[in-house]
């Protein structure tokens, strides 16, 4: 990507150099203050793992031996460092019609202590919240830094909750300040706000403001405030900050009911950074820039490490998308035709960040293209594709050396893919959330895009292991973040069993949940994931699923539905999304979907099957191109297909209750839009259960025998 022109659109309030002067000053303190042993040793009262208080403070899970720990520090400190030594390098941009809006780190640094200084003339108390909910951007960063630098709590809110949701956010982190991109979420607040007793103001920070209301601030109109707050009175609480109290919440938006408050330390955020820098491959001035897109929401604390923090501590550049996208609803659209691909192809990043639901429309639009090109096309790809599996399958496995065509197929297929994607540019590729089926890998191991899985939970700052090109396991989550470990607990006879974590980068804690913290953080640190899974030989951990999924057969048997779920769909490459069911049954049952067409604008899957999915049909001697043509077993081609897949599955089962015995495919694919997925990619599986109950129970109406 060309270089875009500097400007500086959300103002500074004082010269840079002067700032510049100022920051070196204060680094030198703080290194001065650590020489003479005020290292935040003393981190009283912190004498426990966890507290459930706002206020609270907590004991850092430090080694023994001083030396060998990370000095902790705090966010401000983070940002400040980062602007001393990169003062002039690009760190923010958003499109705005057809130009670049970018600032350097300096002009971050300085738009963040504005905003910071702006919250505290509204009001902003410490430790009260400041919930920013609206499209990734560059005043979304801002304000959670600012927020966090005033002395307040980030909050992050998913643009998709109701009221209903947000309110009861707002009450548990006694919120004093909302922050809305357009008026869609400024009506939300305004259905609430006379149940908040601590709202004092809303900014909005998109579209122009419709109707006056008296505390309603435009962006700027709120940053014009900061002129009435000195920096002295701004450095004053930043300095009586310490690395181990609470500085983001961030709520778990899985779980059913009332959504848990996760509270987040500065040490959570900075260490974890730290450590994830360590882990991956990530290049820093001078030897190079990282430049990255920020498109997934930032209410999420892995991606908000990957996106926001890990780039301040790498000092690379986050280009958010553009304003014409304000009809996005914040939700990943497909890559191909919506604004994703075009940030990409513009931005071109140098590490890309992706969910499963992103991997796949992907995966469907490579898959077209190559489809859609001629026979000799379609038969060098194939050639090279070959070429490029068995290729990284061996890098793998630690050999280097490469075949002499490895670099005509490069030439000739890998480098259009990525070019295709945007990704051309692109050194590193991570998929968070759910692991990806060993079939959508091993497609982009063969166009030589090796997909790096990443696992975590909010509760240990959204990562826990990463893998990278020199620790690279397919189906592997990785290793485990430096100093941080994994145990495995209750084994079954595979070496299977309940995860569980330990590190600085574990929570605080449920905030005002303390019987629920206790729950999750035993007397020793340990964070218990619910995650099943194991560590091999190498310590590379594999996760297969949570203990919140599996299934009790009415014989009293418990099956995991993940991995059995992963088989369908590699075995069976029409089948978008598996899902098993059988909670108090005798048998297990699959509710499937086929790879559908998604529309582009609005993300909900069409009637018309992938070309992909054509394709296949096709092979079967099947004329099938829509789904309604294989609903309710009209083609026996297409049935008897997924019915050897079904058998083919079933002949790797441990165990007769682990069988698929009845299966039927659903009259839509899943999508987020449908609700049976989540905002991550993630299925819903309670939600599923109630969409399609009356499918369900068709199943189980005439039993086998």
């Amino acid at each position: 990507m060309t270089e875009p022109k500097e400007q500086d659109n959300l103002g500074t309030s004082r010269p840079l150099l002067k700032t510049k002067t100022i920051l070196k000053n204060k680094i030198h303190s703080k290194l001065s203050k650590r020489a003479q042993g005020d290292n935040y040793e003393a981190l009283a009262p912190g004498t426990s793992y966890w507290t459930s208080k706002r206020e609270g403070q907590v004991q850092l899970r430090m080694g023994k031996d001083p030396l060998e720990n990370e000095p902790p520090v705090t966010v401000p400190d983070l940002i400040m460092s980062a602007a001393t030594k990169y003062s002039h390098y690009l760190a923010i941009g958003s499109k705005s019609k057809k130009s670049w809006q970018v600032l350097t780190y300096i002009e971050y640094y300085e738009a963040c202590r504005r905003a910071a200084k702006a919250f505290l003339k509204v009001g902003l108390e410490r430790f009260h919240g400041v919930g920013i909910m609206g499209m990734n951007s560059s005043e979304w960063v801002i304000a959670s830094i600012g927020a966090i630098m005033a002395g307040g709590i980030s909050v992050g809110i998913l643009s998709s909750n109701s009221p209903k949701a947000c309110q009861v956010i707002a009450e548990t982190s006694e919120m004093d300040i909302f922050v809305v991109d357009n008026d869609r979420q400024l009506q939300k607040v305004n259905q609430i706000q006379g149940y908040l007793k601590h709202l004092k103001a809303i900014i909005q920070y998109r579209e122009d403001i419709q109707e006056v209301q008296p505390n309603l601030y435009s962006w700027k109109g709120f940053l014009d405030l900061a002129d009435g707050i000195s920096d002295e009175k701004l450095d004053q609480i930043i300095d009586a900050q310490k690395p181990n109290q609470c500085c983001a919440l961030v709520y778990n938006q899985a779980t059913t009911g009332t959504p848990k408050a996760i509270m987040l330390s500065h040490d959570n955020i900075t260490w974890t950074t730290a450590a994830t820098v360590q882990s991956l491959g990530y290049k820093c001035p001078p030897h190079g820039q990282e430049v990255l897109v920020s498109y997934l929401p930032l209410c999420f604390a892995g991606i908000q490490i990957l996106d926001v923090w890990v780039a301040i501590s790498v000092a690379g550049t986050v280009y958010f998308p553009s304003l014409e996208s304000g009809k996005w609803s914040g939700l990943p659209r497909i890559p191909g035709t919506g604004f994703l691909m075009e940030l990409l192809r513009e931005v071109q990043p140098t590490t890309f960040c992706g969910i499963p639901w992103v991997w796949d429309r992907m995966l469907d639009s490579l898959k077209t293209k190559h489809l859609d090109s001629t026979a000799f096309r379609r038969k060098i790809d194939r050639w090279a594709m070959r070429m490029g599996l068995s290729t990284n399958k061996r890098r793998m496995m630690g050999e280097t050396h490469q075949p002499l065509c490895y670099g005509l197929a490069k030439r000739l297929t890998f480098e259009p893919a990525r070019k295709f994607l945007g990704l051309n540019h692109c050194e590193q590729f991570l998929n968070v959330g759910m692991g990806l089926p060993s079939g959508t890998l091993d497609f982009f191991l063969s166009v030589d895009i090796p997909i790096l899985e990443v696992y975590g939970l909010s509760e240990c700052t959204g990562l826990h292991s990463t893998s990278c090109l020199q620790a690279y396991r397919l189906l592997s989550s990785g290793k485990a973040l430096p100093k941080t470990h994994t145990k495995v607990e209750k084994e079954n006879q595979n070496g299977i069993g309940n995860l569980c974590v330990w590190g600085r980068h574990i929570f605080m804690g449920y905030l005002r949940d303390k019987q629920s913290t206790e729950k999750k953080v035993d007397a020793h640190g340990w964070l218990h994931t619910n995650d099943l899974g194991f560590l091999d030989f190498d310590k590379f951990l594999y996760v297969l699923g949570n203990t919140n999924d599996l299934i009790r057969l009415s014989s009293g048997e418990m099956v995991n539905p993940f991995p059995i779920e992963q088989r369908v769909r590699t075995r069976i490459p029409i089948v978008r999304y598996a899902m098993l069911v059988g909670q108090d049954a005798p048998y297990l049952c699959a509710l499937l979907t086929l790879k559908c067409q998604i529309n582009p604008e609005t993300g909900e899957a069409r009637g018309n099957l992938t070309s992909e999915a054509v394709a296949c049909c096709r092979k079967l001697r099947s004329q099938a191109t829509w789904l309604s043509d294989v609903l309710y077993d009209r083609d026996p081609l297409v049935t008897e297909f997924i019915n050897q897949g079904i058998q083919d599955v079933n002949s790797e089962a441990p165990s007769v209750g682990a069988k698929i015995t009845k299966w039927v495919i659903l009259e839509n694919d899943f999508s987020v839009d449908g609700g049976e997925l989540g905002p991550m990619g993630k299925m819903n599986r309670s939600t599923v259960l109630k969409i399609y109950q009356e499918e369900i129970q068709k199943l189980y109406e005439n039993p086998t025998s």
